[in-house]
This record gives C-alpha cells, structure tokens and sequence, in this order.
C-alpha cells in the first residue's frame, strides 16, 4: 500500500486523536525528534560506519528507525500547520533553481 505525505499527515493525525490522546508539545516533539535522529544516526554508523555493534544494538531495525524519525516529524507538521506535500515540492523547486548545475560543476563529485 503506497501512501502520500498527506495521508500520511492525516494518519498520524487520526491516531494522535483517537490512541495517543493529544500530541506532546512541540518542544518535547522537537526533542523526541533529535532522540530519534541519533537512535538512527547509532546504527548508521554500526552499520555503515567504523563504530561495531553493543549487544543492545543488534535487534535494533534501520527501517523502524527511519519510520520513527518520520512519525515525529509529521507530528511536528501537524502541529505547526506544515502541509509536507506543499514544503516538499516548494524544496524541490529551490533546489532545482539554486543548484541546477552546482552539483554537476563540483569537481568532489566526479
């Protein structure tokens, strides 16, 4: 099942409402969001980087990690009035502008 910012947005929504109770704050949001971020940033590097894996990390899954970055993040959206969808394509515009030959012209990249 394929699913669109959006709906994703009005699912996170529909849950906070009806099992989560209410959203966190913003501020606590914000800071469960940098936890996730490291939570992902840890297996990262175990498992691409050079660090080796605790014990305690070798269940933990990439995938659910990355899932839970998103989770907050549509959070922090929800409440903050941010249509990903509009921000989305709004970057992609930016970026196109901005660095429409930047990346082909860095000598790093080739």
């Amino acid at each position: 099942m394929e699913i669109t910012l959006k709906q994703a947005q009005a699912d996170v929504d529909n849950w906070i409402k009806t099992v989560g109770v209410r959203y966190f704050s913003e501020l606590t949001n914000m800071a469960i969001l940098t936890e996730e971020v490291g939570e992902l940033a840890s297996i990262m590097a175990r498992k691409y980087g050079d660090q080796s894996f605790k014990e305690s990390d070798k269940n933990k899954n990439l995938a659910d990690e990355m899932a839970d970055v998103l989770w907050v993040l549509l959070c922090l959206a929800n409440q903050t009035g941010v249509d990903l969808t509009e921000a989305l394509q709004k970057n992609f515009e930016k970026k196109n502008i901005r660095d429409a030959k930047r990346h082909q012209q860095n000598e790093k990249l080739k």
